[in-house]
C-alpha cells in the first residue's frame, strides 16, 4: 500500500513538473516583457521644427490605450513610452538610451524622424533591441544585411524618387527639373532617387539643385535659384514646413512649375492650408493609404473603422489628417506583428515575425495593397499610386505602381 502511494505521488509530482517545464518552453521573455505586460519605447518630435509630426505619436498612443481597454494582446497590456526628441539627433540618442537602460523596453517602435532614427541605429543594433517600423524610408533602414534589427516602415524614398524619375520621363519628358532637398540622408536619397529614375538623361535635364537645413527659418534663396535656373517642372524632397513654405513662395513669384512633392509633406492640414489651398493646386505626390478627406471611402470599412477610432480615443486630433492615419495604420500592423509573437517575446521573435509578413492587410491601405516583408527585404511599402492636390483634397490617378528593383 506504501509502495502504491509512494509511486502514486511520485507520479502526480513528476506530471506537475512536466506541467509546469511545458508552461515555461512556451513562454519566452526578454526585457520589457512579462506575463502581464509588453514595454514599448518611442521618441517623437513633440517640439522642435517637426512637432506637427506630434500628431501621429498622440494617435498612437491613443490606439494602444484602445488595444489595452480590449484586453490588450494575448491579455497583455502595452506600456508605451514616449519621450520627445525635438526632431534633435544629440536629444534622440539620449532618450532612447534612456528607453534602453532605464526604462528596459522590448523594442522601440516608429521613431520619428531620419536624422533622428540615423543617430541611434549602430546603438540599437549593437544592443539587438529591434527598431521596429522606424518613421523615415531612408535606404539605410531598409538594409538588413548591415542593420539587421533595423526596419522602415515609409516608402523607400530612393524608390519613390525613382517612381518620379519614371513618371517625369514619361509624362514630361523636355521638363527643367529643379529640386529642392533636405541635406540629410532623406534628402539625399530622393535626389539620387529621382536622378536613377531620369537614368542618362538626369544630367541634362536637371538644371539646378539647392539644398537646406533643418534649422533653416526659410527656404526662399534656394527658391529664388531654382527658378531662376529655367527650371519648369519643381521636385520638393521636404519635410512639412519647409514644404509649405516653398508652396507659398512660388505662389508669390507666380512662378507656376509642374510641382512635385514627395509623400512626407503631403498633410493638408500641415502643409496645404499654411501655404494656401489655392497655391497647392495641382501638386503631385504618392500614397499608399486612403485619404481620409477623400470622400471616395466614407463607406469604406477600414475607413469607418477609423473614424469611430478618432472619435472616441482621439476626439481633440483632426480626423482628416494623413498623419493621424499615418498613426492608426502604423499602430495596426505593430499590434499585428505583437500577436504574431504569442507567448514569444523575445526580440528574435519579434524581428522574425516584422520580417515575415505575408499578405497583410490594414483598414487603410489601398485596394490591391497588403503588406508583405521577408527576411531579405525589409520594405513595409513597396507600392504606390500617384495623387494630385485639387484644391481640398487629393485625388488618386493611375494604376498601383510596384516598384522591385534595389532600394538604393
Amino acid at each position: 500500500m506504501r509502495k502504491g502511494i509512494f509511486h502514486l505521488v511520485t507520479g502526480t509530482a513528476l506530471a506537475l513538473a512536466l506541467s509546469v517545464s511545458t508552461a515555461s518552453a512556451q513562454k519566452k521573455y526578454d526585457t520589457g516583457a512579462t506575463d502581464t505586460e509588453i514595454k514599448i519605447g518611442q521618441t517623437n518630435p513633440f517640439s522642435g521644427p517637426a512637432s506637427s509630426y506630434a500628431t501621429i505619436g498622440k494617435t498612437q498612443a491613443a490606439y494602444i490605450k484602445m488595444i489595452n481597454d480590449q484586453g490588450g494582446v494575448n491579455g497583455r497590456k502595452i506600456n508605451l513610452i514616449q519621450y520627445d526628441d525635438a526632431y534633435s539627433p544629440p536629444k534622440a540618442v539620449e532618450q532612447v538610451r534612456k528607453l534602453v537602460e532605464s526604462d528596459e523596453v522590448l523594442l522601440t517602435f516608429q521613431l520619428l524622424g531620419t536624422p533622428s532614427n540615423a543617430a541611434v541605429q549602430k546603438y540599437l543594433n549593437a544592443k539587438k533591441v529591434p527598431q521596429l517600423f522606424a518613421a523615415t524610408g531612408a535606404s539605410k533602414f531598409t538594409d538588413p544585411k548591415n542593420f539587421p534589427w533595423t526596419m522602415g516602415f515609409n516608402p523607400n524614398y530612393f524608390v519613390e524618387g525613382r517612381i518620379y524619375g519614371q513618371y517625369i520621363l514619361k509624362e514630361y519628358p523636355n521638363a527643367k527639373v529643379g529640386i529642392l532637398y533636405q541635406n540629410d540622408d532623406l534628402g539625399k536619397d530622393y535626389l539620387n532617387g529621382i536622378k536613377a529614375g531620369l537614368g542618362d538623361k538626369a544630367a541634362k535635364m536637371v538644371v539646378a539643385e539647392a539644398s537646406y537645413e533643418v534649422s533653416d527659418p526659410t527656404i526662399d534663396s534656394q527658391i529664388l535659384k531654382i527658378k531662376d535656373a529655367g527650371a519648369d517642372l519643381f521636385f520638393s524632397a521636404t519635410t512639412p514646413k519647409p514644404a509649405a513654405q516653398a508652396i507659398k513662395k512660388i505662389a508669390e513669384l507666380n512662378w507656376k512649375p509642374v510641382h512635385i512633392l514627395d509623400i512626407n509633406a503631403t498633410s493638408v492640414g500641415a502643409v496645404m492650408k499654411p501655404a494656401g489651398l489655392e497655391a497647392s493646386k495641382g501638386v503631385i505626390s504618392v500614397n499608399y493609404a486612403k485619404d481620409p478627406l477623400d470622400p471616395t471611402w466614407k463607406d469604406d470599412p477600414g475607413m469607418k473603422k477609423y473614424f469611430e477610432f478618432m472619435a472616441k480615443y482621439y476626439p481633440d486630433g483632426d480626423k482628416d489628417s494623413n498623419f493621424n492615419a499615418y498613426g492608426y495604420v502604423t499602430t495596426q500592423l505593430l499590434i499585428h506583428v505583437l500577436k504574431a509573437c504569442g507567448d514569444n517575446l523575445t526580440r528574435e521573435n519579434v524581428l522574425k515575425q516584422a520580417t515575415s509578413l505575408k499578405n497583410v492587410p490594414l483598414d487603410l491601405l489601398l485596394p490591391g495593397i497588403t503588406v508583405n516583408t521577408t527576411p531579405d527585404d525589409y520594405r513595409v511599402n513597396k507600392q504606390l499610386q500617384m495623387m494630385k492636390f485639387n484644391g481640398e483634397r487629393w485625388e488618386m490617378f493611375g494604376p498601383i505602381l510596384e516598384d522591385k528593383g534595389a532600394a538604393g
